[in-house]
Order: structure tokens, then C-alpha cells, then sequence
């Protein structure tokens, strides 16, 4: 399977592109540049791999949430890529995938993942690893660090900029139910092209007009004005 896949979502910018499991990253901590660095991450990977955008099978990008910006700038991308190769499209919990990389890279097998939302609210969601895969325990939700909701039992780590946020409060909730936290840790597209290489063979992709971003909060999920084309 060849899928390319991005993310926006947060500080961190990345594209990779997983060709029968393996993957080729390029990233970069650089907010406010996304729209800048995108597209010519994605041409990059895939002159390197002497492809282009007819020979994959799919894209992938996270879907958010995370900054409305960002989730905004990978959903219009995908689209418009999507819609020019005639290609399916797997979205991907900004999340799980943030899950993902913390379980690849630091081995926890359940994750608390958390996004700063600003106005003293938090992204956060819970997963836990089946054979090397973050499945969802606790759905994505927006919430203040004082109610979102929290796993019943185990031992959990937590990820993501939400931690630096608002730790101290969550581990005040937790007590010794938290294992440790990673605040400084982003979601890669490492991570959404290895959950997308999974959510493929579980019929998760959809078509490029239904290609939509989450952004959580007040519940909206709304397609972008128009694709970029």
C-alpha cells in the first residue's frame, strides 16, 4: 500500500509517506509557517520516491482537533489533492495519532491525550494499544480539565501540550492512575499514515467531497469554504 499522509494540527508541520509499512517523515516545529512548509514536504517525498499523487492509493491527514488553522490548512490540502488525483482519503484523530506516537516512541500502552484549546479548556481523549494499534477509550471531547472524562483504572501516560497546560490539575485527578506525562510531545504524520494504513483495511476511507475537519468545540465539524485545487 502507498497512502501520503499530513499533519497541521498543532505547532509541529509533517508529511510522510508510507509505502507497505515503511515510512518517510519530513517535519518541522515551525507554527505560523504550515501553509508555507506543506506542500513542498509532500512534493518532496514523493520526487524522492519517484511517484506522484495518481500512483498512491489513498491520502490521509489528521483531522483534527487542534488549531482551527492548522486542522483548516491539512483538510483543504488533502481535499484539493484528493479531488485533482481521484483519490480516496482517510481522516485521522489528531489524537490517536498524537496516542500513536507516544506509544511507538515511548512504549505506554494507554495514552491521555491532551491538546491545549485555549479558554482554559483541553482536546483530550484516551486510547489504548491491541497489537501496536491506539484504539479509542475514551472519545475525543473539549472540555475544562475539571471535566473531561477519565479512565476508571490502570496506569496511564499522558502526551501532549494540554499536560503543560493544565497538568496540574489533571494529575491532581489522576493521582496514581498517571504513570508520567510527555507535555512537549506533537502528533506526527508518521503516526496518522500508520493509523491510516489501518483504518484502509478496516474500510475507513471516504471520498474527497466527504473529506471534513473536527474541530470539537461547539460540536462543529464543517467542510472549508471551497477545495484547493
Amino acid at each position: 500500500m502507498k497512502l501520503l499522509a499530513i499533519e497541521t494540527a498543532t505547532e509541529a508541520c509533517s508529511a510522510a509517506l508510507y509505502i507497505d509499512g515503511e515510512v518517510e517523515l519530513r517535519y518541522a516545529v515551525q507554527a505560523r509557517r504550515h501553509s508555507e512548509l506543506i506542500l513542498p514536504m509532500m512534493e518532496a517525498l514523493l520526487a524522492g520516491a519517484g511517484l506522484t499523487l495518481s500512483g498512491l492509493d489513498a491520502l490521509a491527514f489528521g483531522r483534527g482537533p487542534g488549531a482551527f488553522t492548522g486542522v483548516r490548512i491539512a483538510t483543504g490540502v488533502v481535499q484539493g489533492a484528493a479531488f485533482a488525483a481521484d483519490l480516496p482519503v482517510l481522516p485521522v484523530s489528531t489524537l490517536a495519532a498524537l496516542a500513536q506516537r507516544c506509544h511507538r516512541e515511548q512504549g505506554a500502552r494507554q495514552v491521555l491525550a491532551a491538546y491545549d484549546a485555549r479558554m482554559g479548556e483541553l482536546y483530550w481523549g484516551g486510547y489504548q494499544a491491541e497489537a501496536g494499534v491506539m484504539r479509542v477509550m475514551i472519545p475525543d471531547q473539549v472540555a475544562t480539565p475539571q471535566d473531561v472524562e477519565l479512565p476508571r483504572d490502570g496506569l496511564w501516560q499522558g502526551a501532549g501540550t494540554g499536560w503543560a497546560a493544565h497538568g496540574e490539575v489533571l494529575r491532581g485527578r489522576l493521582g496514581p492512575r498517571l504513570g508520567g506525562s510527555s507535555p512537549a510531545l506533537y502528533c506526527s504524520a508518521e503516526d496518522v499514515a500508520r493509523l491510516a494504513a489501518d483504518g484502509w483495511l478496516r474500510g475507513e476511507a471516504v471520498t474527497a467531497e466527504q473529506v471534513l475537519p473536527v474541530y470539537l468545540r461547539d460540536q462543529v465539524a464543517s467542510k472549508p469554504a471551497s477545495p484547493v485545487t
